[in-house]
């Protein structure tokens, strides 16, 4: 196992060089000027120009200027911003209200979505079945700003139920509503692919063999099937989380929240390179690390995956 994890990792430092690299190249070598507008309406003096134009290394070719933030990045130092505020800062206050969103998020996923599978399954061409696969193709076929958007204005203007907007601090029972929004395409997912899984496993030759040995349903259920059942729905959990931590820009505008979608989104009309690139680069790390995290979890989840 530990030398698995070694040898994993290793394989992440050209990943992490070479996606840096990407979403350096994607966000500075847009054309355009990265100083208009800075000044409000009238053009930037020409010795602020020079001094954040050296200040960001704009004068370098872009592998250079690549290089030197990469240095930096090494040493925890991700920059400042054009308005001079460290971007560790911002990521330090964007990132734990958007870690709270998704972890939510997820366990909504698992906790709605898992359960209505099984269910499904376990009842298979009944109404309950039917209900969970007209209901999630109904979800998926729904934008979701639209969801977000309609939720709002039913449980939080009408019913009163959810606050409208999220405050500063990002109370537990503010995040409710919009990490049910964030989560209601990939819970629809979850529950179709639990389903699919389950019902396959229901007919394996094991699940005949323990019954005839006078296991209990429940058991051969709940212990063996649903287990086999979970792998590929971990997968996708895995990887959803890390979509889930970078994908809840339209969310995050819905319900005003102050997290890093909302950062790289403001960050973005700001033309503020150094925050996008920063924003970014933290998620594909998460990203790399959860994705670790999902493999780990198949030795425990299967007894025939071992790692060497």
């Amino acid at each position: 196992m530990g030398r698995y994890v070694a040898r994993r990792l290793l394989q992440m430092i050209p990943v992490v060089i070479g996606t840096t690299f990407l979403i350096y190249l994607l966000v500075w070598a847009l054309p355009g000027d990265p100083f208009a507008g800075k000044c409000g309406d009238r053009p930037c003096p020409d010795a602020y120009v020079a001094a954040m134009t050296a200040k960001f290394n704009l004068n370098d070719p872009l592998p250079v200027q690549y290089l030197k933030y990469f240095g930096n990045l090494l040493q925890g130092d991700f920059g400042e911003s054009f308005t001079g505020v460290r971007v560790i800062d911002e990521l330090t206050r964007a990132f734990p209200v958007t870690i709270r969103l998704a972890l939510l998020a997820l366990a909504i996923e698992i906790g709605i979505g898992m359960v209505a599978g099984v269910v499904a399954a376990l009842r298979k061409g009944g109404f309950a079945d039917t209900l969970v696969l007209v209901s999630t193709l109904f979800v998926i076929s729904i934008p979701v700003f639209v969801i977000g958007n309609a939720l709002q204005f039913i449980l939080g203007v009408n019913l009163r139920l959810f606050p409208v907007t999220v405050s500063p601090e990002a109370r537990l029972g503010e995040l409710i509503l919009p990490a049910f929004v964030l989560a209601s395409v990939s819970l629809a997912y979850v529950a179709r692919l639990m389903r699919a899984n389950l019902v396959e496993n229901l007919r394996a030759d094991y699940v005949r063999t323990a019954a005839a040995k006078g296991m209990p349903r429940r058991r051969v259920v709940g212990v063996h099937t649903v287990r086999n059942s979970l792998i590929p729905v971990v997968t996708f959990l895995g990887a959803d989380l890390g979509v889930l931590l970078g994908g809840s820009v339209v969310v995050e505008a819905i319900f005003n929240i102050a997290g890093v979608g909302g950062l790289i989104f403001s960050s973005i009309q700001r033309v503020d390179g150094t925050v996008v690139t920063g924003a970014v680069t933290v998620l594909v790390l998460l990203f790399l690390f959860i994705n670790l995290m999902v493999d780990l979890l198949y030795a425990a989840l299967d007894p025939r995956v071992r790692y060497g």
